[in-house]
């Protein structure tokens, strides 16, 4: 039933459209993360002037900024404080309303003397005038007045108008100059001509100093320049404004400093995360091209990098946004630690340099949180070595703290806005995030290793344990064979070491590559009695051939049954590749008459595949090695070197290493380990004399 999916995953055309599909939905999700309101406390909310605030916003740092609202009102009120500047007082104007008087009662004087007209004409005419307007009592009087009453009142008028306009008069002025102009009129004269006095000099009293619009902006713009711009400041966690409240003028500058708010048009917001998604995703995608990093080859661990990286991210664009303390708590370090255990140190380090960029993209002090997640990230991936050890997470977490401890001093120390108390706090913060991290890295890596089958270091050193059932099974069942792995794993793993390959894993899963052999223990020859070997020359070769072949096939059962991860099934199915068994190949070719065309030589390959990684490729060369060293006990060291260099040799020839990327310079160095190693193994024995006494005894 599992054969079929395994084959389609195993095609080459599927893996790659996985990986683009996975690659091209986990940079649309990351970019979700930083343009869609997720946060439980978000960094920007689309507030306008006016608006109802739907939150309470409390600066997030402390900032001290010039105030362009504050300054600019400070600047209004003190040009309003300036008054309207006016012109010298111009005599001309006087002159000429006195002059526009005079005509004018030139123009009644000759109405009232010219008798040819009718007193309604008259009275028609005195209504016509331009420049006044007289009540129709008054009209009448004047009419009605004889000639020296007359020249009493325009002497008076004239008189009274030329006393106004001797003092400076303005726009504001002038009607507070036409109600006192009858206490300039003679006290001599009658009641009854004061009214007509006033009425008819009072339209003349006009303005005699004029405003100087110029004169004014000018001393407006000099106030304004005199004001020094106004500074504001917030100290961390002071309340800008209150839920429900209306935003004014200055909260708005205030909260869109500190990056509170956004405009409801998120183009810019889009075209921003869009930019650095799309470099970080090229970044990755090039970075592991050009690298041949083991893992990025697997589906499973692809799948499982992807869904932890958008788990915390989307983690910390959900708690980190508005908050003060909980950025330098949130356990980004975390993720760089599951990532070295579960995998390499390259891949948990260049994972989290782009998790670290995009946890803080956009938020307040961004830049100084990259760098504090960046290089608690990378030392924390340094600190963990291989994780085989607990205490390699209390290690790690010391080291994070320090790390991180240490940024925050370099930072925040210089930072004149920056108070002891604080950067105290955010230092016991930091110690915290390092336990956090590690707590959390150990937990979820067990979790993994344990539901996904994918291989941590303290993982394999819990399955290596000797009584682990699977080889106490191997031991109980077949001794020799249980011999033959840990020998073969002594080889494997200082080979491994030599070369730079996991060292680890290379030495437990070559523990389990012949536990297959289980099922059929006698039948292999390291399990079988001596003096009694059994040659399976009563067995037809091709069966013979085939119960071989079936261990690997009952290995990789066993392997699922105890529910080992799928990097130790890989050291079953590839340690003997796609070789044939030579032995019996040899006695069919031998039944055959030495005719190949009778043989089929297909029956006698092992189904592969082929070493996909270096550990699998030292294992088979193990396997030969020591199996060959056994059978031929090499007696000098020439020997023994020329047993390795056949087995080196011939899996070289037979392709077997195409699909790795075991180097000559790498083969070379392990041929060196396994001459090391064997030649501590199979060195010449010393023939001890025996005891003369107890050879008198025995005689």
């Amino acid at each position: 039933m599992t054969s079929v999916p395994v084959r389609f995953t195993q095609n080459k055309s599927y893996r790659k459209f996985y990986r683009i599909g996975l690659l091209v939905v986990t940079a649309l999700l990351v970019l979700g993360a930083l343009v869609l309101p997720i946060a439980l406390r978000p960094s920007s909310l689309p507030v306008q002037l006016g608006d109802v605030a739907p939150q309470t916003f409390v600066a997030s740092k402390t900032l001290t900024y010039e105030s362009k609202v504050l300054t600019q009102n400070a600047r209004l009120i003190a040009s309003n404080a300036i008054a309207d500047r006016y012109l010298p007082m111009d005599i001309s104007i006087s002159r000429t309303q006195i002059k526009n008087t005079q005509e004018l009662i030139a123009k009644i004087s000759q109405i009232r003397s010219d008798k040819t007209l009718h007193f309604e004409h008259r009275y028609i005419m005195m209504q016509q005038f331009e420049n006044l307007t007289l009540t129709q009592d008054v009209i009448y009087q004047i009419l009605q007045m004889s000639g020296l009453e007359w020249d009493i009142v325009s002497q008076e008028a004239i008189s009274a108008l030329e006393r106004s306009m001797r003092n400076t008069i303005r726009s504001y002025q002038v009607q507070e100059v036409r109600n006192n102009l009858p206490s300039l009129i003679s006290y001599t004269l009658p009641d009854r001509f004061v009214y007509i006095v006033d009425e008819l000099a009072g339209p003349f009293v006009i303005e005699n100093s004029l405003f100087s619009e110029i004169d004014t902006e000018t001393a407006k713009q000099q106030a304004m320049d005199a004001v020094q711009p106004i500074v504001r400041t917030y100290v961390q966690n002071q309340t800008i404004a209150l839920k429900g409240q209306l935003i004014n003028e200055e909260q708005l500058e205030a909260l869109q400093l500190f990056g509170l708010i956004k405009p409801a048009n998120k183009i810019q917001d889009l075209i921003a995360a869009g930019s650095i998604v799309a470099v970080l995703t090229g970044f990755i995608l090039l970075y592991f091209n050009r690298r041949s990093v083991p893992p990025m080859g697997d589906l499973k661990s692809l799948t499982v990098i992807a869904l932890g990286f958008l788990l915390f991210l989307y983690g910390a664009r959900f708690l980190i946004p508005n908050r003060a303390i909980i950025p330098y708590f949130f356990p980004i370090s975390a993720y760089a630690l599951i990532l070295v255990t579960l995998f390499t140190l390259e891949i948990g380090i260049i994972f989290s340099l782009s998790l670290s960029i995009l946890a803080a993209f956009g938020l307040n002090s961004s830049l100084d949180l990259t760098l504090f997640y960046m290089i608690s990230s990378i030392i924390a991936s340094l600190a963990i070595g291989r994780g085989r050890r607990i205490s390699s997470f209390f290690i790690s977490a010391i080291a994070i703290s320090i790390a991180s401890s240490l940024v925050l001093i370099a930072y925040k120390l210089t930072d004149p806005l920056s108070d002891l108390i604080g950067l105290i706090t955010l230092i016991g913060v930091s110690f915290l995030n390092g336990i956090a991290s590690a707590s959390l890295a150990l937990l979820i890596q067990y979790i993994l290793s344990q539901a996904l089958g994918l291989v941590t270091p303290i993982y394999l050193l819990e399955i290596a344990r000797p009584d682990h059932p699977l080889l106490k099974i191997l031991l109980q069942k077949a001794p020799g064979t249980y011999q033959h792995s840990l020998q073969v794993s002594n080889l494997a793993e200082q080979a491994a070491e030599a070369i730079g390959a996991d060292a680890l894993l290379t030495r437990v899963g070559t523990l389990y590559h012949d536990i297959g052999k289980t099922a059929n223990a006698p039948f292999f020859v390291e399990n079988q009695v001596p003096g009694k070997l059994d040659t399976h020359d009563d067995l037809d070769a091709v069966i013979a051939a085939q119960i071989i072949i079936q261990h690997v096939q009952d290995g990789v059962v066993l392997a699922n049954k105890h529910r080992l991860p799928a990097r130790i099934k890989d050291f079953i199915r590839e340690h003997h590749g796609t070789q044939y068994t030579r032995y019996q190949y040899n006695r069919a070719l031998e039944k055959a008459q030495n005719d190949p065309t009778k043989v089929d030589k297909e029956l006698f390959h092992y189904p592969g595949p082929k070493p996909r990684t270096k550990e699998t490729a030292l294992v088979m060369l193990a396997d030969g090695c020591e199996a060959r060293a056994r059978a031929e006990l090499p007696k000098t060291p020439e020997e023994l070197e020329r047993l390795v260099k056949a087995v080196f040799d011939y899996c070289f020839k037979e392709g077997q290493f195409d699909k790795t990327n075991l180097t000559l310079k790498d083969m070379k160095t392990a041929q060196e380990s396994f001459i090391k190693t064997l030649s501590n193994t199979y060195h010449p024995r010393i023939q001890y004399p025996e005891n003369v006494a107890e050879k008198a005894e025995k005689a």
